[in-house]
């Protein structure tokens, strides 16, 4: 992921000073968004590989389906407590896939009632 932030930089340091460039140049802000953007995208295109190909393998360890998924701690904790009361309880359904009942209006108390 590191390498994807440092080649994303690299492009927007290219981007920004030639955008202030064409407008300072008078092309108008649609005209320098594309001069810019296409001139940006020569120059990492052509001087800038090895850093595109190491932006494009971390993307692709990424989203392969293989990575590790980015939990937190408290994330790690909970499921790790969920795991251990399962564990401990095998009569225990969970289903965390199910929509949680409809409240009966019969039930609840309002103003009308």
């Amino acid at each position: 992921m590191v390498a994807f932030l440092k080649y994303s930089l690299i492009r927007l340091a290219l981007f920004a000073p030639l955008f202030v460039l064409f407008l300072f140049l008078g092309l108008g802000a649609v005209m320098s968004v594309i001069c810019a953007a296409g001139i940006a995208f020569a120059v990492s295109y052509l001087f800038f590989q090895e850093q595109r190909d190491e932006a494009t393998a971390a993307m692709r360890r990424r989203f392969s389906g293989k990575a590790k998924p980015l939990r937190t701690a408290g994330e790690v904790d909970d499921a790790q407590a969920e795991d251990t009361l399962v564990d401990a309880n095998p009569d225990v359904t969970i289903r965390t896939d199910a929509k949680p009942p409809a409240a009966d209006p019969s039930k609840t108390t309002g103003q009308n009632g």
